[in-house]
């Protein structure tokens, strides 16, 4: 019977709490850039926006893989 890889597992739950920030971070930032349509501000927080969604889902996918592998491989 295998055991956890504890290492492995703690890694997948770090990349997990840098998931959770961007998840928090991308919404407000894409909810900023869409009231200040008229500002120069609209294009820096949309492209932040938009970067920081992509990472959190990025760490998301690869945190929860990681611990997958964890427990399973």
């Amino acid at each position: 019977m295998k055991h956890t890889d504890k290492q492995m597992l703690v890694s997948g739950i770090k990349k997990l709490a840098l998931a959770l920030p961007l998840l928090i971070l991308s919404p407000y930032l894409l909810t900023l850039s869409f009231i200040n349509k008229d500002n120069f501000m609209f294009y820096l927080a949309l492209i932040l926006g938009l970067i920081a969604g992509a990472a959190a889902i990025y760490l998301c996918f690869k945190g929860i893989n990681t611990i997958i592998k964890s427990m399973f491989g």
